[in-house]
């Protein structure tokens, strides 16, 4: 059956269409984008079913490009299933789901097992990245190749950092060798080690050991400088300090090929929040100051930033209904990344157009996916948005399988009401 979405405004960041147009749909890809397009428009004999989606933006499927979903090895805190399902409830029509499962996706075997669960289970478009080194050790490199080949989309020791700065160079050279980008994990644990918090006023009133911003900085440097004489590019994930975005923009601005992403939380959140013991305002990199907000907000106007990604971290109350010292680092996002990033639309940090574009297609020039844009013969990934429409944040709603968000009970603004993969409905909010 086609599909002629009507009425919507449609936004494509990717061709800079912003217009009230209508989308036909037909073999899962986009066959027209006019207006006044009639169901008669559909090939053949083919049964056209119409949405009208008058008062509705209709942007490409959002790509989260920063995603954990636990499987293999932690499934009683996420499956490549239940997270589809959360990331299409959150707009999202492709996850990029990082390597530090149990064990690892340090090998072809591993990656093809995801794919393959992917395949008969997810909602989704779901793309694997590979362990740069073998186990997360920062010891040894994997097969880089091999993991090319079974289908992963970047290489990355998320959670870890490379330690050996030799070994993170060859990393990179491997990496150009494949056309992967690597995405790297920012943290020198000679400084980080045994904080929980943001180091700075906060955790001295709270007697909790802080994290320096400079444990996140030295990293951002050395990786970068790396990324420079190798010649390859690196994607900084989680970028937090008012440092780490000097320190991007000013190789930015020397021509060095990098590029980077914060989360909603970090542009949302400081470290006051930690003064209520939640442990689901446990992450790491740490929430830091209004300081370096204010900086993120900078980083993402002007373009320092080029992505915004959840981090989905899902945890059971097992590693969260405890003392924070020994909580577990993360929170889950994918149900609340674009309306909070939407806040940042009605703050007037960003246009709309600005916001959508590190959702959707610069996620997708990184990692050389063809997807995050609109026009014809372009795969039918769409999510469609009622802008104005309030809600509530539940977890007990959620379809992620953890509840860890510290956003419980906000009111937020910016509800998806459908999300489609190749034209497919996969979520459809209740009326």
């Amino acid at each position: 059956m086609a599909l002629l979405i009507k009425n919507g405004r449609v936004l494509d960041p990717a061709s800079g269409l912003d217009d009230i147009t209508d989308i036909l749909v037909e073999g899962g890809k986009i066959r027209a984008l006019a207006r006044g397009l009639a169901p008669a428009a559909g090939a053949g004999t083919e049964e056209v079913s119409v949405l009208d989606a008058t008062g509705l933006v209709v942007m490409p499927g959002l790509i989260d490009m920063h995603t954990h979903l636990r499987e293999p090895g932690h499934e009683y805190k996420e499956t490549i299933q239940t997270g589809s399902r959360a990331g299409a409830a959150g707009g999202f029509t492709s996850l990029v789901c990082m390597a530090n499962t149990s064990p690892p996706n340090d090998t072809a075997a591993v990656t093809e097992f995801i794919l393959e669960k992917a395949r008969r289970e997810a909602c989704v478009n779901i793309y694997p990245v590979g362990a740069l080194t073998r186990g997360l050790k920062g010891e040894e490199l994997t097969e880089i190749g091999d993991l090319k080949g079974a289908g992963v989309v970047a290489l990355s020791d998320d959670g870890h950092t490379v330690k050996n700065a030799g070994i993170m160079r060859r990393g990179l050279e491997y990496a150009r060798n494949f056309s992967l980008p690597v995405i790297c994990h920012c943290e020198e644990d000679d400084l980080s080690s045994g904080g929980v918090i943001h180091e700075g006023i906060t955790s001295a009133l709270l007697g909790l050991r802080g994290i320096p911003p400079v444990a996140e900085e030295i990293i951002v440097a050395r990786d970068i400088a790396l990324s420079a004489w190798t010649r390859h590019p690196v994607h900084i994930a989680h970028v937090s300090t008012v440092g780490s975005v000097q320190i991007i923009r000013e190789a930015k601005a020397r021509g060095v090929k990098i590029t980077a992403e914060t989360a909603p939380h970090y542009f949302t959140l400081t470290d006051e929040a930690v003064r209520t013991f939640d442990t689901n305002t446990k992450i790491n990199p740490p929430l830091r100051s209004e300081k370096d907000v204010e900086a993120l907000k900078e980083g993402l106007r002007d373009g320092t930033i080029d992505v915004i990604a959840s981090d989905h971290a899902p945890h059971s109350s097992l590693e969260k209904d405890v003392e924070y010292d020994t909580a577990a680092f993360g929170i889950i996002g994918l149900e609340t990344s674009l309306a909070l990033t939407l806040r940042l639309v009605s703050q007037q940090v960003m246009s709309l157009t600005q916001a959508l574009e590190k959702l959707t297609i610069n996620p997708a020039k990184i990692l050389a996916i063809d997807k995050g844009r609109l026009g014809e013969g372009a795969d039918a990934d769409i999510t469609i948005v009622d802008m104005d429409a309030e809600h509530t944040i539940d977890v007990t709603a959620f379809k992620s399988k953890s509840r860890n968000s510290p956003f419980h009970g906000w009111r937020l603004k910016g509800r998806v009401i459908y999300t489609m993969v190749s034209g497919t409905i996969v979520f459809q909010a209740k009326s």
